[in-house]
């Protein structure tokens, strides 16, 4: 029975996660993939070319999605909090 319970919530937690990191990380990958193919036909071969862009990149993802992000966080945490009577009467 406790099992059914930590079983759902370590299944809403991952897919929180998921869903918080999916932009930061889609824009990472795109990011990369832009600046290899650059890199592959310019035959410029700087290994470090492909970090700044994606700092940028990455930090301008979070400021934009950072309040749907932080909104989706309040929200799991918040029916978490709210479930501990159920989980606690079981």
């Amino acid at each position: 029975m406790y099992e059914d319970i930590v079983l759902g919530i370590a299944h809403e937690a991952v897919l929180t996660v998921l869903l918080v990191s999916a932009p930061i990380l889609g824009a990472a990958l795109l990011t990369g993939l832009l600046i290899s193919i650059l890199q592959a036909t310019t035959q410029i071969q700087e290994m470090t070319l492909v970090f700044v862009p994606k700092i940028v990149v990455v930090l301008l993802v979070v400021l934009i999605f950072g309040p749907w992000m932080l909104n989706i966080l309040v929200n799991f945490t918040h029916s978490l909090i709210a479930a501990i009577p159920q989980m606690v009467t079981i």
